[in-house]
C-alpha cells in the first residue's frame, strides 16, 4: 500500500474537529492529514485541530482565500500517492478510508467517491431540501455520471491531482477536474459503500441558502462553458425535489448562466494560473 493524505478545507467551520475526530479511528489510518485553512480561520480551532489527536499528523497551512482557494493553492503540499478529500462539514465511519482508497491503490479507478448520508434527521425546510438534493444526486446524478462526484468524499491518484491541478477560474474544482481527467481516458468510480455523514444542522437562514445555492448555479455553469458541456447538460432530464425551494432555485438558474457566460467571456482567454510552490 501506498502513501495517503486526507485533505480538508476549511475557513472558520467548528465541525472541522468532529471530522479530524472520525480520522483518528479509521481502521486505515491516513499516513498524515493536511488541513488546507483560511486566513479567517480562527486560531483556537486552528490550535485544537493540530494537537487534539495525537494519533494523527496533522499539518495546518493558511492560505489566501476561502476554501476553495485554499485547496487550489494547497498541490505543491500534497506529496503522497492518493490524496482523499473530506469537507470539514462531513465525518467519516472507521472503514470509509480503507474502502475509498481500494479501487485507487488496486488499480480499478483512478479516483473514486461515495455518497453522503444526512448526520441526523432534518430539523427545518433547510435541511430537508439538501437532504432530498443529495438524495437526488446520487441516486441519479452521479451514477449517469461521475464527474457530477463531488470532491468531499473522493480518493484521487496523487500524481493525476498534481498533474491536473485546479483551475482557479473555475471554482466548481470538482467537476472540472473531474471532467478533464475523464478526457483524459482515466476512470472514475462512485462507491455507494464508501459513505459519510453530511452535517447541516448549521442550515438556517434563508439568505444564506440562497446565496450558497446560487454560488453553487454559478460555478457549475462556468464549468459547462470552459468544457464546452453546456448545450448536452440543458439536455439531461432528472427527476425534480420534491420541495418547495426548488422553484426558487430553479428562477435563479438562468441568472447565473447569464452571470456565469458573461465572467467566462472576461476570464476565459486567460491561461489559468500555477499554484506557488510548496514553502
Amino acid at each position: 500500500m501506498g502513501t495517503v493524505v486526507v485533505e480538508i478545507a476549511v475557513k472558520d467551520d467548528e465541525r472541522l474537529l468532529a471530522a479530524l475526530d472520525s480520522l483518528a479511528h479509521q481502521t486505515r489510518a491516513p499516513d498524515r492529514v493536511f488541513v488546507a485553512a483560511s486566513p479567517k480561520t480562527p486560531e483556537p480551532l486552528a490550535r485544537a485541530a493540530t494537537t487534539g489527536w495525537p494519533s494523527l499528523h496533522v499539518e495546518l497551512v493558511r492560505f489566501a482565500g476561502g476554501p476553495v482557494d485554499a485547496r487550489a493553492a494547497s498541490l505543491p503540499y500534497l506529496r503522497e500517492d492518493v490524496i482523499a478529500f473530506l469537507d470539514a462539514d462531513e465525518t467519516a465511519p472507521a472503514g470509509w478510508l480503507a474502502a475509498v482508497v481500494a479501487p485507487i491503490e488496486d488499480g480499478r479507478a483512478a479516483y473514486a467517491g461515495g455518497p453522503t448520508r444526512p448526520l441526523r434527521a432534518a430539523e427545518n425546510p433547510i435541511e430537508r431540501y439538501y437532504e432530498l438534493l443529495e438524495a437526488s444526486i446520487y441516486q441519479d446524478l452521479v451514477p449517469a455520471s461521475v464527474t457530477y462526484l463531488p470532491l468531499g468524499n473522493s480518493a484521487w491518484r496523487g500524481d493525476l491531482v498534481r498533474r491536473f491541478g485546479f483551475d482557479p477560474r473555475v471554482t466548481a474544482e470538482d467537476h472540472d477536474l473531474e471532467t478533464r481527467v475523464a478526457r483524459a481516458g482515466y476512470r472514475g468510480l462512485f462507491l455507494p459503500e464508501a459513505w459519510v455523514y453530511h452535517d447541516k444542522s448549521n442550515e438556517t437562514s434563508y439568505l444564506r441558502w440562497a446565496r450558497k445555492r446560487y454560488l453553487y448555479l454559478f460555478q457549475m455553469a462556468m464549468s459547462m462553458l470552459k468544457n464546452h458541456e453546456l448545450a448536452e447538460r440543458l439536455g439531461e432530464r432528472r427527476r425534480p425535489v420534491r420541495h418547495p425551494l426548488r422553484y426558487v432555485e430553479a428562477l435563479m438558474k438562468p441568472v447565473a448562466l447569464v452571470h456565469a457566460w458573461v465572467r467566462w467571456s472576461r476570464v476565459g482567454d486567460r491561461p489559468p494560473g500555477r499554484p506557488p510552490a510548496a514553502t
